[in-house]
């Protein structure tokens, strides 16, 4: 990929919307797939009351917009200011309290396992049915839209085009031996099966864009207990943590 084409690819510019200042992609074709349009608001005509506590809005009790629902409130029930990095803003913005707590517990993956998708970790990967597998470091794009792929040769797969992730979990119930379960992550809500157990792999089927049916890859982390190995289990974990936010952008 040159580096003029990569360079367009996280390009942004900074816009003001009605909520705040947002620093959004220069070309919306690249944009995020982790983001969240903004709201429509809920027109102040329509909104007599608190859409919470049911309180009558007049000269002393203000409304306010929720800019993460765009629903109405008065300010003892919007009062919080949280960032709100789905949608861009460059600010802490106005959300009501269930956003804000939903906000906040997002704020993780931002300020952690984004920064250890993008730093990347090494796999044994399988493409197919192969029975082959190729050492290669996988990380997400700046731009979060593709996951990267290099080793003797280099993949990029968009994000957008991934229609089932799998976590390949291996635990230790007590008394019993090994086990190994799939949890799927688009399409049901994702949650490790079991208390105890941990990341081994990953399991990918995605579109190629102009092919026809789905392609499959799978990551395994190495057996050895060295740092490369807690580096790939990581990245596992906050690719779970990812999967989740796409799947609710697709809801959305």
């Amino acid at each position: 990929m040159s580096s003029e084409v990569s360079a367009r690819r996280d390009a942004k510019k900074l816009v003001r919307s009605p909520s705040g200042l947002r620093m959004v992609p220069e070309h919306r074709a690249f944009g995020s797939p982790f983001g969240l349009e903004e709201p429509q608001w809920v027109p102040d005509k329509e909104c007599r009351r608190c859409m919470q506590c049911d309180a009558k809005f007049d000269f002393l009790t203000r409304k306010h917009h929720c800019r993460r629902c765009g629903k109405c409130f008065c300010t003892k029930c919007c009062s919080q200011k949280v960032p709100l990095r789905r949608m861009c803003f460059v600010d802490p913005v106005r959300q009501c309290a269930e956003c804000a707590l939903v906000s906040h517990k997002e704020a993780e993956f931002y300020d952690k396992q984004l920064k250890v998708l993008l730093s990347g970790a090494t796999f044994l990967v399988t493409f197919g049915n192969s029975e082959k597998s190729e050492t290669m470091i996988c990380r997400l794009s700046n731009n979060q839209r593709y996951l990267f792929l290099d080793g003797d040769s280099h993949y990029e797969i968009e994000i957008a085009q991934i229609s089932t992730v799998q976590i390949l979990t291996e635990g230790f119930p007590p008394g019993e031996k090994d086990t190994h379960a799939y949890t799927s992550l688009l399409g049901n809500q994702p949650v490790f099966e079991g208390g105890n157990a941990r990341a081994t792999g990953m399991f990918l089927q995605y579109m190629v864009p102009g092919t026809e049916g789905v392609t499959q890859l799978k990551l395994t982390a190495a057996e050895d207990a060295n740092v490369g190995r807690r580096q790939a289990v990581a990245w596992l974990v906050a690719m779970h943590k990812a999967a989740k936010l796409l799947y609710e952008s697709r809801d959305q």
